[in-house]
């Protein structure tokens, strides 16, 4: 068993070969589908060899057939045609590779191929690759445009002649691959991957001619069409003419239906916007000119006005408020200042009345003792003490004899 190797105990090469071997062997036969990339018939032999690839990644697998069973097919076989192969698989010991024996070949035919494409149209709307939500707007002027077509193919002249036609300064990142054939999707993977990652690209078209079913699969390959999901750059699609329909079109960002129709998609028209510019500016002159003529107007009319016309009446105007109330305010302050003296002479005559000084006016005095304090009773008084009498026109000091009245 292979678990009961160890780096003592190893297997030789041979033993290795021979085990693998002998497990394929055991397989049975199968049914494979690939595109036959290339086909090795010599004259006279009675085998031939083919070449049968995963159209999706880049893998393969050698094919051998009896010469007979090739002759069964007819001329329809060619390279790059998507076959099923019924084969055995066997593995070559002594070089240690694994190799289809075929028994049948048969060519995958054009409703089978619509029929694939259509499962996985609906399988790749269900999973949301083709909702509107999803497509990203085209910016109104690229700085550099990314191209992926075609070597020298018609497809490239169309979108940079005619882009360059609406716009001159339009700058182009152009990545020439193979557009059908068993190497279209690794290439235009490959290039759009290389795009997407590069800075100043704010647009990616893929463009090709028109073609025949077969020649357009490439763009219904969902390795492409999950890889253009994937872009972070908007993708425009411009595959074939009108009646083609690639599943690349329902992905991409924008579908043109010719390579000329993208041009226009990714580019504005230089000599529109120019008139789109001149026609605004027109309209905005227009626009200025009637609203300053508003302006003036409604400046006429106001200046026109009486109280306008003469600019000093307002001043006089004002000029007469102010004079009358300023008066107002004199009489005013007048009256309040009469009414004030009046209070003044009255709070006077009442504080006449209720003075001290009236008091001794009628007679009266008062006795007080040399410090100031007034002498209320005569029980305080003693012999001999000394005290002053005030009367109403003067003062006068005073000595108790130490008789006492009655």
């Amino acid at each position: 068993m292979a678990a009961d190797t160890t780096a003592e105990h190893p297997w030789p090469v041979r033993l290795l070969s021979k085990k693998i071997a002998d497990y394929v062997d055991r397989m049975s036969v199968v049914w494979v589908e690939g595109q036959m990339v290339q086909l090795n018939r010599r004259p006279g032999a009675k085998t031939a060899y083919l070449t049968l690839r995963d159209p999706d990644v880049d893998m393969s697998l050698s094919v051998s057939i009896r010469v007979t069973a090739l002759d069964a097919m007819g001329p329809a076989l060619k390279a790059g045609s998507r076959v099923v192969v019924q084969a055995k698989p066997t593995f070559w010991v002594g070089r240690g590779s694994l190799q289809l024996d075929a028994r049948q070949i048969r060519p995958v035919g054009e409703g089978e191929l619509l029929a694939r494409i259509e499962y996985l149209k609906r399988t790749l709307s269900a999973e949301g690759l083709f909702a509107p939500e999803r497509k990203r707007p085209l910016p109104f002027l690229p700085r550099v445009i990314g191209l992926i077509c075609g070597r020298n193919s018609a497809a490239e002249k169309d979108v940079v002649e005619n882009a360059r036609r609406r716009w001159p300064g339009a700058r182009f990142e152009i990545r020439e691959v193979a557009v059908q054939g068993v190497n279209a999707v690794t290439e235009v993977v490959g290039a759009l991957g290389d795009l997407d990652g590069a800075d100043g690209i704010d647009v990616i078209v893929i463009a090709r001619g028109g073609g025949s079913v077969e020649d357009l699969l490439p763009f219904s390959n969902e390795t492409m069409l999950r890889a253009v999901s994937r872009a972070r750059t908007p993708v425009v699609s411009a595959i074939g003419h009108d009646v083609d329909t690639p599943l690349l079109d329902l992905v991409a960002d924008h579908r043109a239906s010719t390579p000329t129709d993208a041009a226009k998609a990714i580019v504005p028209d230089a000599a529109a916007e120019r008139a789109t510019i001149v026609d605004r500016r027109a309209r905005a002159r227009v626009v200025m000119t009637r609203r300053v003529e508003q302006e003036r107007h409604r400046l006429t009319a106001l200046t026109s006005r009486p109280v306008l016309a003469d600019r000093s009446a307002v001043i006089h105007g004002q000029r007469g408020i102010v004079t009358d109330l300023r008066a107002r305010a004199h009489r005013a302050a007048i009256v309040q200042v009469g009414r004030a003296r009046d209070r003044v002479v009255h709070l006077a005559a009442q504080l006449r009345v209720l003075s001290p000084q009236s008091t001794l006016d009628r007679g009266y005095a008062i006795v007080t003792r040399p410090d100031g304090h007034i002498v209320a009773s005569a029980a305080r008084v003693t012999a001999d003490e000394p005290l002053q009498v005030r009367v109403a026109d003067g003062a006068f000091a005073v000595r108790v004899d130490g008789s006492r009245l009655r």
